[in-house]
C-alpha cells in the first residue's frame, strides 16, 4: 500500500471515530515520511477529539511551523487556541488564514467575535 493510501485509511477512520486505528495508520505515514503535514495535522485533531487538548494544541503549531501555508491546520490551532481561552492568539491565527485564503467562510465569522 502507497504512503497516500495509508494517509487516506487513516483519514477515513478519524472521520469514523476510529481513533486508535486511525493513530496507528498516520503513524505509519509519519514513520516513512515525518514532514507528512496532513498526517500530523490528522494526529493533532485526533488529540483535541479525545479531550487532549494541550497535546492538540502543541502539535498544530508543529504543523503551522514547518507548513506555515496549511490553512486547514492553521485554522484548526485557531479553534484550539479559542478553546484553551487564548484568544489574542486565535485572532491572529484567523488573520493569518485570511490572507492565506480571503474567502475561508468560517475563519471570517469566527473572526466576528472580536
Amino acid at each position: 500500500m502507497d504512503l497516500e493510501a495509508i494517509y487516506q485509511r487513516g483519514f477515513a477512520l478519524r472521520c469514523e471515530g476510529r481513533y486508535r486505528e486511525a493513530r496507528e495508520e498516520l503513524n505509519r505515514v509519519l514513520a516513512a515520511d515525518p514532514n507528512h503535514a496532513n498526517a500530523r495535522w490528522q494526529l493533532g485533531l485526533i488529540q483535541g477529539f479525545e479531550g487532549d487538548f494541550e497535546g492538540s494544541l502543541e502539535t498544530l503549531r508543529q504543523v503551522v511551523a514547518k507548513h506555515p501555508n496549511h490553512v486547514h491546520a492553521r485554522y484548526d490551532l485557531a479553534m484550539t487556541m479559542l478553546m484553551l481561552g487564548l484568544f489574542d492568539e486565535a485572532k491572529q491565527q484567523l488573520l493569518e488564514v485570511l490572507r492565506l485564503k480571503p474567502d475561508h467562510a468560517d475563519a471570517k465569522k469566527q473572526l466576528a467575535y472580536f
